[in-house]
């Protein structure tokens, strides 16, 4: 009889330690995604040590925060390799200034893993937003400069008061493409990217980017690989693996701006095509 006793309360602890630990762990999930409260980091070194860096996070955690970037037609277009998109997929059909949408294909496999190629040395794919312009700030339709380029304000994408839906996209100040060592570092990240349909024209010395253009919309991807690619020429980029997110709910965190991406010195140096084996931590502004 003790020994039936016994059992039956050890049983009863153990149902009630599992009841404890199991809400608890529901309070650390969102959607199947741990939370993060911490500021982010890359979350890993190329070692694969999973040792994070000093601003913290680990892959799979989900952001309090996403990064703003530009993509442009050699990571994200119709006919692309690997993914070979159709125009409708990537809403090539409605491309034009201010395009805001979600792109078809993203908006209908929220969850999916992805491989993105991201252009080649001298013809990135990938790009860092660092500074924002004081214009863009006055441009409204919010005080907020990236807010108002994400909503394509008035001069960001849609009519200024001098009907000019482009008046203040060119020249922006340390537009960077991201080489290897770049986009290794958004390993775990959140990006929240607006899409162009053609290139994004940079220039050096100084740094600058014209984000004039057609937009074919909207992503947001969370980076989950950055690997080395063998299939292409020798100035090919990384590939990237990246989960598709849900635009309408990753607008809602706020963007950020990838504060020490790598800056290159010409469309050629560094000759950056393969991931580091130590990635460094990515540093965060809040954006303006």
């Amino acid at each position: 009889m003790k020994r039936a006793i016994f059992r039956h309360v050890t049983l009863g602890l153990t149902l009630a330690i599992a009841t404890v630990f199991a809400t608890g762990c529901e309070d650390d999930f969102i959607d199947g995604a741990p939370t993060n409260s911490a500021e982010i980091g890359n979350g890993r070194s190329g070692s694969g040590s999973g040792d994070t860096g000093p601003t913290g996070g680990t892959p799979g955690e989900a952001s309090s925060a996403a990064i703003l970037l530009v993509i442009d037609e050699d990571s994200i277009d119709n006919g692309n390799e690997p993914n070979d998109f159709s125009d409708v997929d990537v809403n090539d059909q409605k491309a034009e200034l201010g395009v805001r949408d979600q792109l078809r294909y993203f908006g209908r496999n929220v969850g999916r893993e992805v491989t993105l190629y991201t252009g080649e040395v001298g013809d990135e794919g990938w790009f860092a937003l660092k500074t924002i312009p004081d214009v863009w700030r006055s441009a409204g339709p919010t005080d907020n400069g990236v807010q108002n380029y994400v909503l394509a304000g008035p001069g960001l994408g849609s009519p200024n008061r001098d009907d000019d839906r482009e008046a203040y996209l060119d020249k922006i100040p340390d537009v960077t493409p991201l080489r290897a060592t770049g986009l290794a570092m958004l390993t775990g990240q959140t990006v929240f990217a607006v899409v162009y349909d053609s290139d994004v024209s940079i220039n050096y010395s100084p740094l600058n980017g014209s984000l004039k253009g057609a937009n074919l919309g909207l992503v947001a991807l969370r980076v989950i690989e950055v690997a080395e690619r063998r299939d292409g020429s020798t100035g090919s980029l990384p590939k990237v693996t990246v989960e598709i997110l849900d635009t309408d709910r990753v607008r809602d965190l706020p963007l950020q701006l990838f504060a020490n991406a790598p800056k290159p010195q010409s469309s050629s140096e560094p000759y950056d095509t393969t991931p580091p084996q130590d990635i460094e931590s990515v540093v965060l502004t809040t954006a303006p």
